[in-house]
């Protein structure tokens, strides 16, 4: 039996690897094409466990390998628990170094047959037990056995980066009827799926008391079939070169949705800004352009705004890069956006995410007005949904932040918005927002996904919604989730939510209004400044309609129904990717 037949034969299994003291799950699961998967009801806690008949089944499977009484033998008394050591710890720096946080544990050994096949088997016959983990490396079986040999490629190649080998596994999973139709596919993903150049370089920077510390940087040129890289800058504890390579993944499929012709970059620092002067904000960008500023350029690639990189970030790289390069050829995704102190780029972002979803509500001849929305984050994205979801008669009830979240029964207005500012601006906690508003309540270690919501905006961070949420999601009432972050919900949750028939808006097009704001501005089609805001929004809507009739088109090309819940999902991966293969097919091996 081929190996991709045994793991939709088999029942979910787990591999436990202990690495510097995190242990990493590897759930193999059925595919969505299982006819059993339909009727399983939704239900929270661990997966159930194999039937005695479906205990059988696999015993009589491996009765039939080719592995040896011995091999058998030592597998049946190996422990579930596998602990082993790759090289050798990492040591702080002894200047308080906040980076070098990146050392990544492996999941999955080389084996001489088939990974997923051999691991099925070996699994079968461990104990029962398992150790529940926060980071899962989630591997689904496809319906095409050469889509599902591009995973199996990128988990040996990179089973360190649970990141982007699931950023990889949502793309395969979507791109399953494109591959199956024409396996020529198989070759361009594969050379789509390895960037074309990577940077890793340090970052020294020195702080107000005289003390060195040093950062890790990255950045990740993607892919440039289309055109020029185009692409955030992240500065997160957590950013590590998995993130940085899932980032210009998504940013390199975002953009070849877009109107432009552009290719996908991403990048970052694991410099955390919080708590720091702004001369030792200024101090490390400016470190941080000093190796990569060659790399730069319009026609070459040109960063923007991301997690923990504001105007005053970018406008003292943009200020460096400047004295580098000895010119001032182009900006970071407008130059006079960042001047002017008020970015329309992420803005843009916010507001496009609201007019995806008024797209999607009226092909339901239905309106945003009176629906309560549940919306993650707090930060200048979050802002700008709220704004847009205001003005349009929408009852925003929720925010967050990293301890917590925030809400308001009688929901957010302008007034509100302009507090919630203020608290963020002077680094106050949400929880000080119900001490003026009594409506509203504060919630420590949780998330807003169990409030009652018809529309959900994830705006905050990778993973965000895990399969808990997305059952609270779904008991909560919420029809329409708007991805606002990259990849906010696991593997596991997107399952839920297809099963639940919620309508997901990837964030590859609903986001795409940012890259729409950065190109007008760079390409002088407009002076934001001098836009009014009705010729501005007027433009941005034009762009998130072609975008949304791309998916949609694409979804239907390859036998998606509009009402189904992974139409807009797959058709935007499926548009995306089928504009970069052509380009790549015309350009040759290069």
């Amino acid at each position: 039996m081929d190996d991709m037949n045994l793991i939709q034969q088999a029942q979910r299994h787990h591999l436990v690897v202990r690495e510097l003291g995190e242990e990493i799950d590897l759930e193999i699961g059925r595919a969505d094409d299982d006819p059993s998967f339909a009727n399983t009801p939704i239900m929270g806690g661990r997966p159930r466990e194999p039937s005695a008949e479906e205990n059988d089944e696999v015993k009589n499977m491996m009765a039939s390998s080719q592995f040896s009484n011995e091999e058998q033998d030592v597998s049946k008394t190996q422990p579930v628990k596998r602990k082993k050591k790759y090289g050798r710890k990492h040591r702080r720096n002894p200047y308080g170094n906040e980076g070098s946080r990146n050392m990544q544990m492996s999941a999955l050994e080389e084996h001489n047959n088939s990974l997923l096949h051999k691991e099925a088997l070996r699994l079968q016959m461990a104990s029962k037990d398992k150790i529940v983990v926060d980071k899962t490396i989630y591997v689904k079986a496809l319906m095409s056995k050469t889509a599902g040999s591009i995973i199996e490629a990128a988990l040996k190649r990179d089973p360190h980066e649970l990141e982007f080998i699931q950023s990889v596994q949502e793309a395969v999973h979507a791109l399953d009827r494109v591959i199956a139709k024409n396996s020529h596919y198989v070759n361009i993903m594969e050379r789509l799926l390895e960037p074309e150049r990577m940077l890793v370089f340090r970052v020294p920077w020195v702080d107000d008391r005289g003390e060195t510390h040093v950062n890790r940087g990255f950045r990740v040129h993607f892919n440039q079939a289309l055109g020029p890289c185009r692409g955030g800058i992240r500065f997160h504890p957590s950013m590590n070169l998995s993130i940085a390579k899932f980032l210009g993944f998504g940013q390199t499929l975002k953009n070849a949705l877009s109107p432009y012709r552009l290719g996908g970059a991403a990048g970052g620092s694991d410099f955390d800004p919080k708590g720091k002067t702004e001369n030792e904000i200024m101090r490390f960008c400016q470190s941080f352009m000093n190796e990569i500023y060659r790399y730069l350029g319009p026609d070459k690639d040109l960063p923007s705004e991301e997690m923990g990189v504001g105007t005053r970030e970018m406008g003292y790289l943009l200020g460096q890069y400047r004295r580098l390069a000895g010119h001032f050829q182009g900006s970071f995704t407008g130059p006079r956006i960042f001047w002017s102190g008020s970015s329309l780029r992420t803005e843009a972002t916010g507001y496009g995410l609201v007019f995806f979803v008024q797209l999607m509500l009226a092909d339901m001849n239905k309106e945003i007005k009176g629906l309560r929305c549940a919306v993650s984050g707090s930060g200048k994205i979050t802002m700008h949904v709220l704004e847009k979801l205001i003005a349009y008669g929408a009852l925003p009830i929720t925010v967050s932040d990293s301890k917590g979240y925030l809400v308001d029964e009688d929901g957010f207005d302008y007034m509100k918005i302009s507090f919630l500012r203020d608290i963020k601006a002077q680094q106050r906690s949400l929880r000080d927002y119900s001490k003026t508003y009594a409506r509203s309540k504060y919630y420590d270690e949780a998330k807003p996904w169990s409030e009652r919501c018809d529309v959900a905006f994830p705006c905050g961070y990778q993973n965000e919604i895990d399969q808990s949420d997305a059952i609270s999601l779904v008991n909560s009432g919420c029809r329409i989730l708007v991805e606002g972050s990259n990849m906010p919900c696991t593997p596991e949750a997107v399952d839920i939510l297809k099963k639940a028939n919620v309508l997901i808006a990837p964030a590859i097009a609903a986001g795409a209004g940012g890259v729409v704001a950065g190109e007008l501005e760079l390409n002088h089609e407009c002076n934001l400044l001098n836009w009014s805001p009705e010729d501005f929004e007027s433009k941005l809507q034009e762009a998130m309609k072609q975008i949304y009739q791309r998916a949609l088109k694409a979804a239907s090309d390859f036998g998606y129904q509009k009402e189904s819940p992974e139409a807009l999902v797959h058709g935007a991966v499926i548009s995306a990717f089928l504009t970069i293969a052509q380009a790549m097919s015309d350009q040759g091996c290069v």
